[in-house]
């Protein structure tokens, strides 16, 4: 079958994305928010499922626990958009095109390495959310896709260097022949005017991530950070095993005002294998009885053992918030004695072992995480979601804290049975 080119329909793309109509085994794009390269690829496989009859294509994530999180969607709007809604048939799970081929969604971390064999006879894979791509999952991927004109194409927002797809594509030795290009907002002549608002409101209020959102450089990392992004990658997983202990940890904010810092609601685990799982990220602002009903979601979601949440600011009025909701919540209550960035050594300590894997992608709470030094946090505002997975690891690793935090004062209310105040 030959290499996948510019259809018969017209395509309106932006001049940037050119050099990818060319033939190549890799195409990738990469850069900031607002570039188009998703709406690209979408348009550019539709076209090519038209032109190549019979045309297997795959939708790769690293992981996806949905079809929400996939480009299913979005290839659906493009087949609308192009008035070609006669040559497709859409179903649950699959998209059905010309000639008897198809489009699936799926991944990675679903992957072994027999059942990635399933896709030995496809003609394209497309990485999406390429950043996150582990370089396990490039390992298998890569010899997989063998048919003759076979391409691997990616669209990504570089995170850092050692992102295996980023070194892949962009480092001292890509494949031969890889066509790679840079697309940012302003090479997109379809940039929305409410994406516009949105960036120069960034711009303003959020200098330091900007270059990261919208110019697509590298995530910011302060200097000395005690957790790496390299690490979280490596040790990433699309679900945890069997989990001995689940416990939802909370930090709640002092205000509940739009400017105040968020309450940070963590759900963290520890697995039959001795190992720590971040679960769920479900930090959010709002009222005390807003953040009390997200944590007593969280912990019926997740069956929690308890919910443990940090009272040096709300003191009294936490536990009057939890039991006002929910009387039986078994809640552990702790007192922050220490510094957070000393609480969260010897968490970053599990981490640099191997021993602590995130469940997903939690890009808000691995911020803070990477904005943490042993001199304290480099970030601003105050690192709530970091906060409360570090009560939630020093409470299921209490051998490895460097000294327990000391318990609050005794308030004879961790009840046996119950839901979690937040979550």
């Amino acid at each position: 079958m030959s290499s996948s080119g510019a259809s018969s329909i017209p395509l309106g793309i932006a001049r940037v994305f050119k050099p990818l109509l060319a033939p190549a085994r890799y195409k990738g794009a990469w850069g900031g928010r607002g570039s188009g390269k998703s709406h690209f690829f979408g348009e550019l496989l539709v076209a090519t499922a038209l032109r190549r009859r019979g045309l297997r294509a795959v939708c790769i994530r690293e992981v996806q626990k949905t079809l929400k999180q996939s480009a299913k969607r979005l290839i659906e709007d493009k087949i609308k958009r192009m008035g070609v809604e006669d040559s497709f048939r859409a179903l649950d799970t699959e998209i059905r095109t010309p000639g008897g081929g198809l489009v699936l969604f799926q991944g990675m971390q679903d992957h072994t390495a027999e059942s990635i064999k399933s896709l030995e006879g496809f003609d394209i894979a497309w990485i999406e959310e390429g950043q996150t791509m582990s370089a396990r999952s490039l390992e298998m991927l890569r010899p997989t896709l063998r048919a003759e004109g076979s391409e691997i194409w990616a669209s990504w927002n570089p995170r850092n260097a050692a992102d295996p797809l980023d070194k892949l594509l962009r480092g001292l030795s890509p494949p031969p022949g890889a066509i790679v290009v840079k697309a940012n907002w302003s090479d997109n002549p379809f940039f929305p005017s409410v994406l516009e608002t949105e960036r120069l409101h960034d711009l303003k209020s959020n200098p330091d991530r900007y270059a990261h959102i919208w110019e697509g450089e590298y995530e910011p990392a302060a200097i000395g950070a005690i957790w790496d992004r390299a690490n979280f990658h490596a040790n990433r997983r699309n679900a945890p095993p069997e989990l001995k202990r689940v416990v939802v940890a909370v930090d709640p904010a002092t205000s509940s005002e739009d400017t105040a810092n968020e309450h940070g609601i963590v759900v963290c685990g520890l697995g039959v294998d001795g190992r720590g799982y971040v679960i769920d990220d479900l930090s959010a602002h709002g009222t005390p009885r807003q953040w009390a009903d997200r944590a007593i979601a969280a912990y019926d979601r997740y069956e929690a053992n308890a919910v443990i949440v940090e009272v040096n600011q709300g003191g009294d009025m936490v536990k009057h918030t939890l039991q006002s909701v929910r009387t039986s919540l078994p809640v552990l209550e702790v007192r922050a004695s220490r510094g957070k960035h000393v609480r969260a050594e010897p968490i970053s300590s599990l981490y640099s072992l191997n021993r602590i894997s995130h469940c997903g992608t939690f890009t808000e709470l691995e911020n803070q995480m990477c904005l943490m030094t042993a001199g304290g946090y480099q970030g601003t505002g105050s690192p709530d979601r970091l906060d409360a997975a570090v009560w939630g690891f020093t409470h299921l690793f209490p051998q490895i804290a460097a000294g327990p935090a000391k318990p609050a004062p005794a308030r004879h209310h961790e009840h046996a049975g119950g839901a979690g105040w937040m979550g």
